[in-house]
């Protein structure tokens, strides 16, 4: 029977709340998987807990950076990632952290497809490799300008919903209900004063609506009064 080759998992995600979740479960059952059937023997595993698949600083990827010392100390020359993007989703920092896994003369293998995505001598692989990062780092960018466009959506609808305070929140405008309160509010021997009149002594005042308009409706009196 053939020796089984000696290989070490890599895992990865990329936000906190995903430490305790099934991502790294998930991950190494499929590299586990594919090893088996592929004769290949899980020597070692390294999990990269919240770290941006963006980033291609070894100092900022611990788990990474310890993977590969334990490959320049114990001869293993495989990694198996799930897929491409666990071990980067950018083009340029895959490209950088392949180069570093060439240079020790290693291979990084992608079990959901079983592809070397650190094969250089093959112009197909390699088409294959920056098209995978290509895709995953466009779809990143999608994301990134979906959230931006709802953020800005989020802050015009803010915004348009501090234009609707009611009457009486800006500055100004409670002397001005006070006003009107003190119109509206009756006197002994007299009728209390109409909506109608409030809004035409308003207008003879010049007291301007929140519109800049010197036209008083009596409805609008009626609503601010009765809040």
């Amino acid at each position: 029977m053939a020796k089984l080759i000696p290989a070490i998992a890599y895992l990865r995600v990329s936000g906190r709340s995903q430490i305790d979740g099934d991502g790294f479960t998930r991950q190494e059952e499929k590299i586990r998987s594919w090893a088996k059937r592929n004769r290949y023997e899980i020597v070692a595993v390294f999990k990269e807990e919240a770290i941006s698949g963006t980033t291609s600083e070894l100092s900022e990827r611990p788990a990474l950076s310890e993977l590969m010392l334990k490959i320049a100390g114990n001869g293993v020359r495989t990694v198996l990632v799930e897929n491409a993007t666990r071990f980067s989703r950018d083009l340029i920092a895959g490209e950088l952290l392949i180069r570093e896994f060439q240079r020790m003369e290693a291979k990084v293998i992608e079990c959901e497809g079983g592809n070397d995505i650190s094969e250089s001598s093959d112009p197909t692989a390699k088409m294959v490799r920056q098209i995978l990062g290509a895709v995953s780092e466009f779809e990143k960018n999608s994301i990134v300008l979906k959230l931006r466009t709802a953020r800005k959506r989020m802050k015009a609808e803010m915004g348009r919903c501090e234009g609707r305070k009611p009457y009486g929140d800006r500055e100004g405008e409670a002397e001005v209900i006070a006003l009107m309160k003190s119109l509206r509010r009756k006197r002994p021997n007299q009728k209390r004063m109409s909506y109608d009149r409030i809004a035409k002594t308003l207008k003879e005042k010049d007291i301007k609506t929140r519109s800049g308009s010197s036209e008083w409706k009596s409805n609008t009196i009626r609503r601010i009064l009765a809040r």
